[in-house]
C-alpha cells in the first residue's frame, strides 16, 4: 500500500500571524509535524500544501516536499481542510501517482510524534475503517454546562444538575491533529469522519488549541513539561 502524509499550511493565517512558521520551543513550529511523519517510516511521500513561498523554503529546510504550490482558491478563508486534499491527491494524479491511505497532519500541531503516528496508521489497517481520528475527552462534562439567559445563569440540560459526574456519558472531541484516510472512501465521501471512522483516544496533555497568543503560550507550557525543559 502507498501512503502520503500532508501538511496543510496556507500563508494566511490571522489571529497569530505567521504562526506555521513561528518559533515554538526553539524551531518552527511547522517542523514537528514534518518530523513526526519522516520519522514514523510509514509515507512514502510527506509533502506540505501551501501557498506561501517561505513557508515553502521552511518545510524544504525540515525534509518535506512542496512539489507545487497551493491555489488561491485552496487558500481562501472559507477553504476546507477536505478541498485542500482534494486538489492534493489530483495534483499528485496528474503526475502519475495515486495513495491508497493518507494522513493529514496539522503544520501546528507540536504535541504529534512518530509513534502516534504509527498507532493511527495501524488502527486504520486493523479495523478497516475509513478514517481513524484523533479525539480528547471533554475535561467537564458537557451536560452540565450554563448559558446565558437575559443576563441570569441556567443549567443548559437541568436534567444533569445533579447527576455525578462519573454517571455521564463521556463526550469527546477532535484533537485537532491529523487525520488517517483511505483514500478510495475519502475520495467517495469527500469528508474528513467518514461513514466508518474509528477513534485514538489521546490524554489532555498531548492537546492543545494554538488559536490565540495565551494558547501559544499554554502549548510552550505543556511541551516543556512533556520534555524536561522545567
Amino acid at each position: 500500500m502507498s501512503s502520503i502524509a500532508i501538511i496543510t499550511a496556507r500563508g494566511g493565517s490571522k489571529r497569530i500571524p505567521r504562526k506555521n512558521i513561528r518559533e515554538f520551543c526553539g524551531k518552527p513550529i511547522l517542523a514537528y509535524s514534518i518530523q513526526a511523519a519522516r520519522e514514523c517510516g510509514l509515507f512514502d511521500r510527506v509533502m506540505v500544501s501551501t501557498d506561501d513561498e517561505e513557508i515553502g523554503e521552511t518545510a524544504r529546510r525540515y525534509g518535506a516536499e512542496v512539489p507545487f504550490r497551493r491555489s488561491e482558491e485552496a487558500a481562501g478563508d472559507v477553504a476546507t481542510t477536505s478541498s485542500v486534499l482534494l486538489e492534493v491527491l489530483g495534483e499528485y494524479e496528474k503526475r502519475g501517482e495515486c495513495f491508497d491511505t493518507l494522513c493529514c497532519v496539522y503544520p501546528t500541531a507540536p504535541f504529534v510524534t512518530a509513534e502516534r503516528l504509527r498507532q493511527a496508521v495501524s488502527l486504520l489497517e486493523e479495523s478497516g475503517a475509513d478514517s481513524v481520528l484523533p479525539v480528547v475527552r471533554f475535561s467537564f462534562p458537557p451536560q452540565r454546562c450554563v448559558v446565558m439567559q437575559e443576563g441570569r445563569l441556567q443549567f443548559k440540560w437541568p436534567e444533569y444538575a445533579q447527576t455525578r459526574s462519573q454517571d455521564l456519558e463521556p463526550f469527546y472531541h477532535d484533537a485537532g491533529q491529523y487525520y488517517c484516510l483511505r483514500v478510495k472512501s475519502f475520495l467517495e465521501q469527500r469528508a474528513l469522519v467518514m461513514d466508518h471512522t474509528v477513534p485514538l483516544i489521546l490524554p489532555e496533555m498531548e492537546i492543545q488549541d494554538i488559536d490565540t497568543e495565551e494558547d501559544w503560550e499554554l502549548a510552550q507550557v505543556k511541551y516543556r513539561m512533556r520534555h524536561g525543559g522545567f
